[in-house]
């Protein structure tokens, strides 16, 4: 098992290089807070809309079909779950109460009114609306559910495949030069704005490491051919206590590792010890973009929320 192949999370795709590769690190992170916020208060069919949206860019710049297509699958079956257990389980709305004041039907078996339009004049005039869809036994699927479970399942993918999207198309150094440069403004509130960047690069480079921490302890268990069913439930996790304990220990010696090689290189500060990786620059299609995402955003406010 390859962690590092089967669950490509956090990491940066080099070859090949995508029209999404080519884009500014500015405008990716504008568009990737836009997908993530939109579907906030939004109907059923913008989510629908930004998830298609995440397919179409994945297929538009030609990402190789061994990169994406374990991890969507995985994503799609997880959502699907998701959707049809809250399509399943009770909304908690659909609970009989006894009501407070007396219904019509009680008024007109206490007092039948002698007005042969009576009856009609008390009930409600009819529409197409129907709160509880199907009704089969045990099975109720209501208005409520149907909605909770499109908005659980769409924004569960919006939010996993479109940060992992931005990662795999965009190098950790643009994404520290681009927050550093969207932060700016913070410096004015005495903000430590280089240190909270310089973590953020840190974290995205120890995230492979992790995987592969996690990898080489897998496969430590497994050369070793432990037999699960003679060792029990407690046995089971005493063993898998020990592993976590010695993945903690790892990962602890490669943060000192990567911290003595920063004192060794003379880091003192991030203000002294400055390194420019790329240079930030807009381009035709990044302005293209932009223009793209204003309309996004109109479109969402005009058609995209809630009725």
């Amino acid at each position: 098992m390859d962690l590092l192949k089967t669950l490509p999370i956090g990491l940066y795709l080099e070859d090949p290089e995508t029209w999404l590769h080519r884009l500014d690190a500015r405008v990716k992170l504008a568009w990737l807070v836009s997908l993530l916020v939109t579907p906030i208060l939004a109907n059923p069919w913008w989510r629908f809309g930004v998830v298609a949206a995440l397919i179409v860019l994945t297929l538009s710049a030609l990402i190789p079909l061994r990169v994406w297509r374990q991890q969507m699958g995985v994503l799609f079956f997880l959502c699907t779950i998701m959707l049809v257990l809250t399509l399943l389980l009770p909304d908690g709305l659909a609970i009989r109460y006894q009501p407070r004041l007396p219904t019509a039907a009680d008024i007109q078996q206490i007092t039948p009114s002698p007005d042969p339009f009576g009856d009609a004049l008390l009930q409600p005039p009819p529409t197409s609306y129907r709160y509880v869809l199907v009704d089969q036994g045990p099975l109720k699927i209501t208005q409520q559910s149907l909605e909770l479970g499109i908005r659980i399942s769409t924004l569960f993918f919006t939010l996993i495949y479109g940060t992992n999207l931005f990662l795999l198309t965009t190098a950790p150094e643009e994404i520290t030069v681009a927050l550093e440069a969207l932060m700016k403004p913070l410096r004015w509130f005495k903000l430590p704005v280089t240190e909270i960047v310089l973590t953020v690069t840190l974290s995205l480079r120890f995230i492979p490491l992790v995987l592969e921490e996690v990898q080489n302890l897998i496969r430590s268990v497994q050369t070793r051919a432990i037999s699960w069913k003679k060792l029990g439930i407690r046995g089971a996790a005493q063993v898998w206590l020990a592993v976590m304990e010695r993945l903690l220990k790892n990962l602890l010696l490669r943060a000192e590792q990567t911290a003595a090689a920063m004192q060794v290189r003379g880091f003192s500060s991030p203000s002294h010890h400055r390194v420019h990786w790329y240079q930030l620059r807009f381009r035709g299609w990044d302005w293209l973009a932009c223009g793209l995402l204003l309309v996004g955003w109109w479109v969402r406010i005009t058609w995209g929320g809630e009725a």
